[in-house]
Protein backbone atom coordinates (compact mmCIF):
# COMPACT_ATOMS: atom_id res chain seq x y z
CA UNK A 1 0.00 0.00 0.00
CA UNK A 2 1.12 3.47 -1.22
CA UNK A 3 2.50 5.88 2.68
CA UNK A 4 0.34 8.79 3.06
CA UNK A 5 3.08 10.64 2.25
CA UNK A 6 3.11 9.27 -1.22
CA UNK A 7 -0.28 10.31 -2.07
CA UNK A 8 0.34 13.78 -0.86
CA UNK A 9 3.17 13.95 -3.71
CA UNK A 10 0.72 12.38 -6.57
CA UNK A 11 -1.85 14.68 -4.98
CA UNK A 12 0.07 17.86 -5.40
CA UNK A 13 1.26 16.50 -8.89
CA UNK A 14 -2.23 16.14 -10.29
CA UNK A 15 -3.24 19.37 -8.93
CA UNK A 16 -0.43 20.97 -10.73
CA UNK A 17 -0.87 18.85 -14.28
CA UNK A 18 -4.51 20.44 -14.27
CA UNK A 19 -4.27 24.12 -12.92
CA UNK A 20 -5.85 26.61 -16.25
CA UNK A 21 -3.62 28.16 -18.04
CA UNK A 22 -0.16 25.67 -16.35
CA UNK A 23 2.15 26.22 -18.79
CA UNK A 24 5.30 27.31 -17.67
CA UNK A 25 9.98 23.62 -16.55
CA UNK A 26 12.88 24.60 -17.01
CA UNK A 27 14.12 27.77 -16.22
CA UNK A 28 14.34 31.08 -18.23
CA UNK A 29 11.50 30.55 -20.30
CA UNK A 30 11.92 27.67 -22.14
CA UNK A 31 8.26 26.12 -24.44
CA UNK A 32 6.48 23.07 -24.03
CA UNK A 33 7.39 20.52 -25.78
CA UNK A 34 4.30 18.09 -24.71
CA UNK A 35 4.11 15.17 -26.87
CA UNK A 36 6.71 16.26 -29.80
CA UNK A 37 10.50 16.92 -30.16
CA UNK A 38 12.50 15.96 -27.42
CA UNK A 39 9.27 15.97 -25.17
CA UNK A 40 7.74 12.17 -26.34
CA UNK A 41 11.17 10.42 -24.65
CA UNK A 42 10.92 11.83 -21.09
CA UNK A 43 8.96 10.33 -17.79
CA UNK A 44 8.62 12.20 -14.43
CA UNK A 45 10.03 10.27 -11.36
CA UNK A 46 8.17 11.14 -8.21
CA UNK A 47 8.86 9.67 -4.13
CA UNK A 48 7.39 9.54 -0.95
CA UNK A 49 10.57 12.04 -0.13
CA UNK A 50 8.61 14.47 -2.07
CA UNK A 51 10.79 15.27 -4.85
CA UNK A 52 10.37 14.94 -8.45
CA UNK A 53 13.05 14.18 -11.50
CA UNK A 54 13.34 13.45 -15.12
CA UNK A 55 13.86 10.49 -16.42
CA UNK A 56 14.24 9.35 -20.22
CA UNK A 57 13.17 6.47 -21.73
CA UNK A 58 15.71 3.85 -23.53
CA UNK A 59 12.89 0.98 -24.08
CA UNK A 60 9.55 0.82 -22.96
CA UNK A 61 10.14 -0.71 -19.73
CA UNK A 62 13.22 0.64 -18.99
CA UNK A 63 14.26 4.67 -18.06
CA UNK A 64 17.17 6.54 -17.45
CA UNK A 65 18.01 9.17 -14.64
CA UNK A 66 20.66 10.72 -12.26
CA UNK A 67 21.76 8.06 -9.74
CA UNK A 68 21.46 11.10 -7.17
CA UNK A 69 17.55 11.23 -8.15
CA UNK A 70 16.88 7.72 -6.51
CA UNK A 71 19.79 6.78 -4.55
CA UNK A 72 18.05 7.57 -1.43
CA UNK A 73 15.36 4.71 0.20
CA UNK A 74 11.89 5.62 -1.14
CA UNK A 75 9.44 4.36 -3.28
CA UNK A 76 9.44 5.75 -6.79
CA UNK A 77 6.72 5.70 -9.39
CA UNK A 78 7.08 6.96 -12.67
CA UNK A 79 4.66 9.23 -14.14
CA UNK A 80 3.58 10.74 -17.46
CA UNK A 81 1.23 14.40 -17.94
CA UNK A 82 -2.33 12.78 -18.68
CA UNK A 83 -1.25 9.33 -17.29
CA UNK A 84 -3.74 7.57 -14.13
CA UNK A 85 -2.10 8.37 -11.05
CA UNK A 86 -0.52 6.95 -9.17
CA UNK A 87 1.58 6.18 -12.05
CA UNK A 88 3.59 2.93 -12.73
CA UNK A 89 5.80 1.10 -10.13
CA UNK A 90 9.15 0.14 -10.67
CA UNK A 91 10.42 -3.21 -10.28
CA UNK A 92 14.27 -2.71 -9.46
CA UNK A 93 16.82 0.29 -9.70
CA UNK A 94 20.59 0.00 -10.92
CA UNK A 95 22.52 2.92 -9.70
CA UNK A 96 26.08 2.82 -11.37
CA UNK A 97 28.40 1.45 -8.32
CA UNK A 98 31.04 4.27 -8.82
CA UNK A 99 28.31 6.84 -7.60
CA UNK A 100 29.46 8.57 -4.40
CA UNK A 101 26.32 11.00 -2.61
CA UNK A 102 29.03 12.24 -0.75
CA UNK A 103 31.20 13.24 -3.81
CA UNK A 104 27.96 14.31 -5.53
CA UNK A 105 26.76 16.71 -2.19
CA UNK A 106 30.32 18.64 -1.93
CA UNK A 107 30.57 19.23 -5.94
CA UNK A 108 32.80 16.64 -6.82
CA UNK A 109 32.33 14.71 -9.93
CA UNK A 110 30.76 11.18 -9.41
CA UNK A 111 28.93 8.40 -11.83
CA UNK A 112 25.74 10.07 -11.47
CA UNK A 113 23.62 7.91 -13.34
CA UNK A 114 21.25 4.75 -13.43
CA UNK A 115 18.51 3.10 -14.87
CA UNK A 116 14.87 1.86 -13.82
CA UNK A 117 13.19 -1.26 -14.88
CA UNK A 118 9.41 -0.71 -14.52
CA UNK A 119 6.43 -3.19 -13.69
CA UNK A 120 4.41 -2.41 -17.03
CA UNK A 121 5.47 -0.53 -20.62
CA UNK A 122 5.24 3.36 -20.74
CA UNK A 123 2.49 4.06 -22.66
CA UNK A 124 2.68 4.48 -26.60
CA UNK A 125 3.04 8.23 -26.48
CA UNK A 126 6.52 7.80 -24.91
CA UNK A 127 9.11 7.09 -27.38
CA UNK A 128 12.12 5.29 -26.39
CA UNK A 129 15.70 7.63 -27.24
CA UNK A 130 18.70 6.07 -28.39
CA UNK A 131 21.98 6.90 -27.08
CA UNK A 132 24.97 9.24 -28.46
CA UNK A 133 27.60 6.38 -29.09
CA UNK A 134 30.85 7.76 -29.34
CA UNK A 135 30.23 11.07 -29.68
CA UNK A 136 32.70 13.34 -27.83
CA UNK A 137 31.42 17.18 -27.11
CA UNK A 138 33.55 20.19 -27.97
CA UNK A 139 32.86 23.85 -26.71
CA UNK A 140 30.63 25.27 -28.83
CA UNK A 141 28.30 22.44 -29.47
CA UNK A 142 24.72 22.65 -28.68
CA UNK A 143 22.60 20.09 -26.95
CA UNK A 144 18.96 20.33 -26.32
CA UNK A 145 18.28 19.97 -22.57
CA UNK A 146 14.48 18.67 -21.17
CA UNK A 147 12.74 18.26 -18.14
CA UNK A 148 9.53 18.68 -15.71
CA UNK A 149 11.32 21.59 -13.29
CA UNK A 150 10.31 24.48 -12.01
CA UNK A 151 10.32 27.51 -14.12
CA UNK A 152 11.33 30.24 -11.60
CA UNK A 153 14.00 29.05 -8.60
CA UNK A 154 12.85 28.53 -5.23
CA UNK A 155 9.11 28.11 -6.62
CA UNK A 156 6.70 25.26 -7.55
CA UNK A 157 5.79 27.14 -10.67
CA UNK A 158 5.97 24.89 -14.06
CA UNK A 159 6.70 21.60 -12.22
CA UNK A 160 4.89 18.37 -14.14
CA UNK A 161 4.80 20.48 -17.84
CA UNK A 162 7.78 19.05 -20.21
CA UNK A 163 10.02 21.92 -21.27
CA UNK A 164 13.15 22.08 -23.88
CA UNK A 165 15.84 24.16 -24.02
CA UNK A 166 19.14 24.65 -26.49
CA UNK A 167 22.13 24.98 -24.31
CA UNK A 168 25.79 25.21 -25.00
CA UNK A 169 28.66 23.58 -23.96
CA UNK A 170 31.31 25.86 -22.73
CA UNK A 171 34.15 25.39 -20.20
CA UNK A 172 36.63 22.11 -21.63
CA UNK A 173 34.16 19.36 -21.94
CA UNK A 174 35.59 16.01 -21.41
CA UNK A 175 34.55 12.09 -20.50
CA UNK A 176 33.33 13.18 -16.80
CA UNK A 177 31.51 16.26 -17.26
CA UNK A 178 29.58 18.69 -19.26
CA UNK A 179 29.05 22.52 -18.50
CA UNK A 180 25.84 23.88 -20.92
CA UNK A 181 24.78 27.51 -20.78
CA UNK A 182 22.37 29.84 -22.04
CA UNK A 183 23.99 31.26 -25.35
CA UNK A 184 22.31 34.69 -25.27
CA UNK A 185 23.11 34.86 -21.36
CA UNK A 186 26.20 32.76 -21.31
CA UNK A 187 25.95 32.35 -17.79
CA UNK A 188 26.83 35.42 -16.40
CA UNK A 189 23.04 36.42 -16.42
CA UNK A 190 20.22 34.99 -15.99
CA UNK A 191 18.74 32.54 -18.71
CA UNK A 192 17.62 29.11 -19.76
CA UNK A 193 18.86 26.19 -17.80
CA UNK A 194 17.82 23.09 -15.73
CA UNK A 195 16.37 23.55 -12.14
CA UNK A 196 14.49 21.85 -9.29
CA UNK A 197 13.02 18.77 -10.97
CA UNK A 198 15.17 18.55 -14.29
CA UNK A 199 17.71 16.43 -12.63
CA UNK A 200 17.75 12.96 -14.24
CA UNK A 201 16.58 14.63 -17.75
CA UNK A 202 18.45 14.53 -20.42
CA UNK A 203 20.88 16.41 -22.68
CA UNK A 204 20.43 15.69 -26.30
CA UNK A 205 22.47 15.77 -29.65
CA UNK A 206 20.01 16.78 -32.40
CA UNK A 207 19.91 15.87 -35.59
CA UNK A 208 17.74 15.86 -38.43
CA UNK A 209 14.79 15.94 -35.62
CA UNK A 210 15.93 12.64 -34.24
CA UNK A 211 17.31 12.97 -30.72
CA UNK A 212 19.77 10.93 -29.20
CA UNK A 213 20.94 11.17 -25.43
CA UNK A 214 24.37 11.75 -24.66
CA UNK A 215 24.06 12.84 -20.93
CA UNK A 216 22.01 13.23 -18.04
CA UNK A 217 21.11 16.31 -16.08
CA UNK A 218 23.13 16.34 -12.75
CA UNK A 219 23.20 19.74 -11.43
CA UNK A 220 22.67 23.51 -11.80
CA UNK A 221 23.64 26.86 -10.60
CA UNK A 222 22.88 30.85 -10.90
CA UNK A 223 24.26 33.51 -12.60
CA UNK A 224 28.12 33.59 -12.52
CA UNK A 225 28.81 30.73 -10.41
CA UNK A 226 25.67 31.99 -7.46
CA UNK A 227 23.52 29.01 -6.10
CA UNK A 228 20.75 28.44 -7.60
CA UNK A 229 19.64 28.02 -11.73
CA UNK A 230 19.63 29.99 -14.74
CA UNK A 231 23.40 30.22 -15.34
CA UNK A 232 25.16 26.83 -15.85
CA UNK A 233 24.06 23.41 -16.01
CA UNK A 234 25.97 19.97 -15.45
CA UNK A 235 25.07 17.01 -17.27
CA UNK A 236 27.04 13.87 -16.60
CA UNK A 237 27.99 12.22 -19.80
CA UNK A 238 27.09 8.76 -20.86
CA UNK A 239 30.22 7.89 -22.67
CA UNK A 240 31.97 6.35 -19.60
CA UNK A 241 28.99 4.52 -18.50
CA UNK A 242 27.74 2.77 -22.04
CA UNK A 243 28.95 -0.52 -21.23
CA UNK A 244 27.53 -0.65 -17.93
CA UNK A 245 23.91 0.55 -18.94
CA UNK A 246 24.53 -2.17 -21.76
CA UNK A 247 25.14 -4.95 -19.09
CA UNK A 248 22.22 -3.79 -16.32
CA UNK A 249 19.77 -3.21 -18.82
CA UNK A 250 20.12 -7.12 -20.13
CA UNK A 251 20.66 -7.93 -16.54
CA UNK A 252 17.10 -6.48 -16.00
CA UNK A 253 15.63 -8.16 -19.24
CA UNK A 254 16.02 -5.46 -21.83
CA UNK A 255 18.41 -4.91 -24.74
CA UNK A 256 19.23 -1.31 -25.38
CA UNK A 257 19.08 -0.63 -29.36
CA UNK A 258 22.27 -0.14 -30.65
Amino acid sequence: MLSKVFHQVISITAALLTLPGFALALVGGAPTVSNSGAGRHIVMIISTRASLCTGTALASDLVLTAGHCVAPAATYRVLTPGMTLPGIPIRSIAVHPRYNPNDYASGRVTADVALLKLEHPLPGNVVPASVANGHTIAPGDRLTVAGFGVTEPSSEKGTGVPRAAVLVATGVPGNLQIRLHDPAARGARFGLGACTGDSGGPAFLERDGRFAVIGVVSWSTGPAGTDGCGGLTGVTPLKLYQAWMTVEARKMGTVLAP
